[in-house]
């Protein structure tokens, strides 16, 4: 039996590891620790219900367990074969306990294959992933296919960088396999930087080891020897299971000189980065590897041309190598039956928001933003009205219930006014104010901005500058139309991806919520009760019992009366902090 305990960034903060140690610890106590193994995993996906617990050989799936459950488990479960019911995943729908994760629907129409290894094996162990046929489609490659035929492989597989720009995987590796040069480089780019997104994260910290094996595989085929992983250093749990996961391969023969006895020598370095968005882009991303400034440069001369330290350098991001090992041991025709025409494949998504299913999933090019949201996320939470989903995080756009229906893949999500981005997924109820909503990515993007071009540098900032003053009811509808002009100036003049899709999200609300634009502008009000500067906070002298407990609360005594009498609240001195809201018993108080 094995009691697989998640041990992601997500689990490990509420708690995981104390669990893992007190199941461990309850075994021993009961002589069992030989019969029953404690296998600390990476991340389930279903981050909404963790910590979470499996149980091997009967698949039950725990949720929510914490620390001290782990003495029930064992005695119950363990010792007496009765499942722990109260811990069993409760379906909101048939209110029923369910025991097993696949009759679950945030897991029913999921295909792991980027996320194969997550949550079955222990990401520090290279036993357990050889176990899982890790690098097998390495020794397949080396043994019985030249470089020529594996980049054939992959491009007969269909397979799209997952990093955001969806240029053919095989094309890339074939552009730089060509290339002629006494030294080549393979990198990784794990420098994932989007809001609520942690997808390439969580393939680190949960099978590293496929990804080490997709870049060795990536060095036969283009003829390089040196690979590089430029990781965010705020992902210590992932640089720490990377660090270890390359010395077993060292150890094992996977890395280094004459990997497996076949004369082929490839092996890898780790990179750090500071946490800049815009080295998500592989031009400045290379520059911070060979320590300059962060800041792309045009292209061409593409990185398969030149690229780190000016030799031909071919750049995947996490998720994209992750597909590779798969292709191999199954076959391009099985991979290339996933998905739709143009988009092969399945696609990682990082769920958050209003949602009540926040977690990873994996899903096939094609699934519908209706089914990702209303399946698998569970629908709004609180039983809110859905508004928003914000698809390719600060670079994407802000799609609408009519969108619903649309297909996700690369295409589809372009004709529609957004983008697959790296697969950050943002969901927004009706509380949501979309004119903020488009202010805050545009602080993100203002913030990232490597400030190399104008239009991204100063074009952004006008754009935020502006926004802010739409969000305060200062404008004319006439400025809506310039704000649109400007949003087409910068994507059409910035030097990168950051600064030519930075004015998505606000180019997105525009279009599908004008009338709420209109409001800000025209009416002076934030339909949905956001904006600070446009809310009036009143109190109803029907409901009001001059009880005072407002006035005592207020920080900056904007609220009168008398004792037993009804009071009123000064909006020139209020500051719209809440606290008389939340202090008042008899909903005396409302926003205007």
């Amino acid at each position: 039996m094995h009691l697989l305990v998640c041990g992601g960034t997500g689990c490990k903060a509420s708690a995981s590891d104390a669990l893992e140690d007190k199941l461990t610890k309850e075994l021993e106590e009961k002589s069992l620790q030989d019969e029953v193994q404690v296998v600390k995993t990476g991340c389930f996906g279903f981050c909404e219900k963790g910590p979470i617990v499996k149980v091997l050989p009967d698949n039950t799936f725990y949720t929510q367990v914490k620390p001290e459950d782990a003495k029930t488990i064992i005695e119950e479960h363990v010792i007496k074969g009765r499942k722990v019911e109260r811990l069993l995943y409760l379906d909101p729908e048939t209110k029923m306990h369910v025991t097993d994760s696949k009759h679950m629907g945030f897991y029913k129409k999921q295909i792991r294959v980027a996320l194969r290894n997550c949550g079955f094996i222990n990401p520090e162990s290279i036993e357990e992933a050889i176990a899982r046929d890790g690098y097998a489609a390495l020794a397949k490659v080396l043994t019985e296919m030249t470089p020529d035929q594996a980049i054939q492989e992959i491009l007969d597989s269909g397979l799209r960088g997952r990093g955001g720009g969806g240029f053919p995987t095989g094309l890339k590796w074939k552009l730089t396999a060509k290339e002629k040069a006494d030294q080549k480089y393979v990198v990784c780019n794990a420098d994932e930087g989007d809001p609520g997104a942690f997808m390439d994260r969580s393939i680190l910290e949960g099978d590293p080891h496929s990804v080490i094996e997709a870049m060795a595989i990536n060095g036969y085929c283009t003829g390089a020897t040196k690979g590089l992983i430029y990781i965010r250093a705020e992902y210590p749990l992932a640089i720490t299971r990377l660090k270890i996961a390359i010395d077993q391969a060292r150890e094992f023969g996977l890395l280094g000189n004459d990997i497996l006895g076949l004369g082929f020598d490839f092996d890898l370095e780790m990179r750090y980065g500071a946490g800049a968005f815009v080295c998500g882009e592989e031009t400045a991303l290379i520059h911070s590897m060979e320590g300059e400034r962060g800041e792309p440069t045009f292209k061409p001369p593409f990185p398969s041309v030149e690229g780190y330290l000016k030799k031909p350098t071919n750049v995947n991001n996490v998720e994209t190598y992750a597909n590779i090992p798969v292709i191999f041991l199954k076959g391009a025709n099985w991979f290339n039956k996933i998905g739709t025409e143009k988009s092969k494949g399945t696609k990682v998504f990082a769920l958050a928001g209003k949602i009540n299913n926040v977690g990873l999933i994996e899903v096939p090019m094609g699934t519908t933003l209706r089914e990702v949201i209303y399946e698998i996320g569970g629908g709004i939470k609180d039983g809110k009205k859905f508004k928003a989903v914000q698809t390719g995080g600060p670079s994407g756009g802000c799609l609408t219930e009519k969108h619903l229906d649309t297909p996700i893949d690369f295409d589809n999500l372009i004709a529609v006014g957004s983008m697959m981005g790296s697969g950050g997924m943002i969901v927004m109820d009706e509380d949501d104010c979309m004119v903020s909503m488009a202010k805050f990515y545009l602080e993100f993007t203002v913030e990232e901005s490597c400030g190399k071009c104008a239009p991204c540098r100063i074009g952004n900032k006008r754009l935020h500058e502006q926004l802010e003053l739409i969000t305060k009811g200062i404008g004319s509808k006439a400025d809506l139309e310039k704000l649109r002009d400007l949003c087409n100036v910068i994507k059409d003049t910035s030097l990168c991806g950051l600064g030519q899709t930075s004015p998505n999200p606000v180019l997105s609300t525009i279009d599908n919520f004008y009338d709420e634009y209109l409001a800000h502008v025209e009416d002076q009000k934030c339909p949905a009760g956001v904006c600070k500067d446009l809310m009036q906070y009143v109190i109803s002298h029907d409901e009001c019992v001059g009880c005072t407990a407002c006035a005592r609360v207020c920080p900056v005594g904007a609220i009168a009366g008398e004792r037993k009498g009804p009071h009123t609240i000064d909006s020139a001195i209020c500051i719209k902090c809440g606290a008389c809201i939340e202090k008042c018993k008899f909903n005396a108080i409302s926003i205007q």
